[in-house]
């Protein structure tokens, strides 16, 4: 798998049951007509067992690239972006998508969901601060990454809670330049939201090299970084291939081929499977004649290939993907921000979140009671998260899940621990992060909101918490 597929497959595995599959329904009927067309050799509008079989059979010769005798699950994917529809192409900055481009425009955020946080907002008062304090929001999001559509309105909740009692002020960038050792001189913190992917990243290596440079000489020296949600779904994958595919404009993949190439393989029996033999393949396509032609009369129309085409195949599950290996070309930060993204439960999974630190101040909102929400829940790679490297504030009573919902990680961690919030020292500066944060409904939780503001004073030292690592 080439770099690029490979930032692709993640992404895919990350967005699951969600918004794939709303796209597969609303798109499935455009795949099925697609497929029919192209099995029809003779154009009569009705499949025969011939048709199927030779279908199959010229797919493979034409899609074993390497002359194999195998098809991997590349050349399937490859094979069937050709023949289904064209995505439509995501525009620059567009929310909800994974945009080759990133974003580095300012979204619309929806007035309803401005004033449910507003209404939300704490009303005890936070920390007071020192001396007068500056927050920089950093909302600009890496080629290829995740544009979630509440990054404006974790902005403004930022906004927000320094406005209350005079804690800070805040300036919100979309732009990457604005990570420069000058620039960064006028801030006591920076806020990433929902960054995502290589943000900081440039065509330039030298550019890069002095952006990551001033942003850990900033934190290093005795400021601040507070993050949420997909702050953590970044520097994971191939940066140099993103910033290559956002360049040349063939960044996008089709995410219906994909997500029907994993379903054609595990067809074939086993989960995971990343390649098949001619027999194999041509085995999928008898089984699909022997479902479809249940009055034997030996043609399938096409109003019943459509039909009945869902039925056709295993139902989509994340579990079809093999994990994608990291690829880590910035590690300093990846430790820093404590640990990297591996899965997602789907919005609105619901998760018991347990205080680990009850005696914190950036837990003292939750009252030392264990408390529920509904969210897009990220879990961490297995090696990237350690307590010896984080002060865990909550986490996931991972015990209350249920054994449905825990199945639907590939590789679930081994020791259970699914850390939510924490804090860390990097340097003289201190480091807060929070994982949920991808719906709207969480910045209208009050303690939610007051978790945020401590976590900002925290990383601005106007805060003072016990941050050595959990396990010593």
């Amino acid at each position: 798998m080439d770099g690029r597929k490979g930032i692709w497959i993640g992404a895919v595995v990350a967005l699951a049951i969600g918004l794939v599959s709303l796209r597969m329904e609303g798109q499935g009927s455009r795949t099925a007509e697609a497929l029919f067309t192209a099995l029809d050799a003779n154009g009569d509008g009705s499949l025969t067992r011939g048709e199927i079989e030779s279908g199959f059979n010229s797919w493979f010769t034409n899609w074993d690239t390497t002359k194999s005798g195998r098809l991997t699950r590349d050349e399937v994917t490859s094979g069937l972006s050709k023949l289904l529809p064209t995505p439509p192409a995501a525009k620059p900055g567009q929310a909800n998508t994974f945009n080759p481009a990133g974003n580095s425009t300012p979204i619309a955020v929806r007035q309803e969901s401005v004033d449910a946080m507003v209404a939300a907002l704490p009303t005890t008062p936070g920390t007071t601060p020192l001396r007068a304090r500056k927050v920089l929001v950093f909302a600009h999001t890496g080629p290829g990454g995740f544009v979630h559509a509440s990054i404006p309105l974790a902005a403004k909740a930022v906004e927000e809670l320094g406005k209350r009692g005079g804690l800070w002020t805040t300036t919100v960038s979309y732009n990457a330049k604005d990570i420069n050792a000058n620039n960064l001189k006028q801030y006591d913190a920076i806020f990433l939201d929902s960054t995502t992917g290589c943000f900081l990243d440039d065509a330039d290596p030298s550019v890069t090299a002095a952006r990551r440079a001033a942003f850990l000489n900033f934190v290093r020296s005795g400021k601040g970084i507070a993050a949420i949600h997909a702050a953590t779904d970044s520097y994971h994958t191939d940066c140099l291939a993103a910033q290559a595919a956002a360049n040349s404009g063939t960044g996008g993949r089709n995410f219906m081929a994909i997500i029907l190439a994993a379903q054609l393989l595990t067809a074939t029996g086993e989960e995971h499977k990343n390649a098949v033999t001619r027999q194999e393949w041509a085995a999928v396509g008898n089984d699909w004649f022997q479902k479809l032609n249940k009055d034997n009369t030996g043609k399938v129309s096409k109003a019943d290939f459509i039909g009945h085409f869902k039925s056709l195949l295993p139902p989509f599950s994340p579990r079809m993907f093999s994990e994608p290996k990291p690829v880590l070309q910035w590690p300093e930060f990846n430790k820093l921000i404590g640990g990297y993204f591996k899965f997602h439960w789907p919005d609105p999974q619901l998760i018991h979140v347990k205080i680990d630190d009850p005696n914190s101040p950036l837990t003292a909102m939750f009252h030392r009671k264990e408390f529920e929400i509904r969210d897009e829940t990220y879990t961490f790679a297995q090696e990237s998260f350690s307590r010896r490297n984080v002060h865990v504030l909550t986490s996931i009573d991972y015990s209350k899940m249920s054994a449905e919902d825990k199945a639907k990680e590939v590789n679930p961690r081994t020791d259970g621990d699914y850390a939510l919030s924490y804090i860390r020292r990097e340097g003289q500066g201190r480091v807060f992060y929070e994982g949920h944060g991808h719906d709207d409904r969480v910045y209208a939780k009050t303690p939610m909101l007051a978790h945020i503001r401590a976590g900002i004073q925290y990383a601005l030292g106007d805060l003072r918490a016990d941050d050595s690592p959990s396990v010593k």
